[in-house]
């Protein structure tokens, strides 16, 4: 049974999943009035996109890091932009592959420390090299998340360090301020997206 205060969070997630699964891939999304808005699969080319010089990006291995990145964060031919802390001022402009990444790899891990074999870490989570893995990747991502919050009971809900997710703060929070967060992060990235989305097919 989900605890109570649970069921409102994983109603939110599961909407805003199915809200940019549907962005991403369409054939149609939901305006928001209850309307269908015709909608495209992202393209390999729009997924690299950049709408700026500098951009932070996902690049194969070979080619190594971007403007300002120091290393390629991922497994496999392909990486993610990254840099030690503290970052670059004034923050990079990321790419929709780089922010559908790092939302996937968000998702995959903190799944792994709450119910998995907490070990997983940013070195391990393969990065995608073109926008239909990624999309399926986030979809797989999303799952694993949600069913590692079906798989805690309220104890758990309280419990300070639950999560063991070493690139954030879960040590030090509860695991329903967790859950509350990565609600958020899939909130506004899907929202970025989605403008990233709005943006590149205003382009010309």
């Amino acid at each position: 049974m989900i605890p109570p205060r649970l069921a409102p969070l994983l109603d939110q997630f599961d909407f805003a999943c199915e809200r940019l699964s549907g962005r991403m891939t369409g054939p149609v999304t939901d305006s928001g009035d209850g309307t269908d808005t015709r909608v495209g699969p992202i393209t390999d080319e729009e997924y690299f996109w950049e709408p700026v010089p500098g951009c932070w990006s996902v690049r194969r291995r070979a080619d190594g890091p971007g403007a300002r990145a120091t290393l390629l964060a991922g497994q496999g031919d392909w990486g993610r932009d990254a840099a030690a802390y503290p970052h670059p001022w004034p923050p990079p402009f990321t790419t929709l592959a780089w922010r559908l990444s790092h939302l996937t790899e968000m998702l995959t891990l903190r799944a792994d420390h709450t119910a998995g074999s907490r070990t997983l870490t940013r070195d391990d989570h393969p990065v995608s090299g073109d926008a239909v893995g990624a999309v399926e990747a986030f979809d797989a991502g999303a799952g694993a998340w949600r069913k590692a919050v079906l798989s805690v009971d309220d104890t758990a809900l309280d419990t300070v360090g639950y999560c063991t997710y070493p690139h954030g703060s879960d040590a030090e929070e509860p695991l329903i301020d967790i859950v509350w967060w990565v609600n958020q992060e899939v909130l506004h990235h899907g929202a970025e997206i989605a403008m990233l989305r709005d943006l590149y097919r205003e382009r010309g």
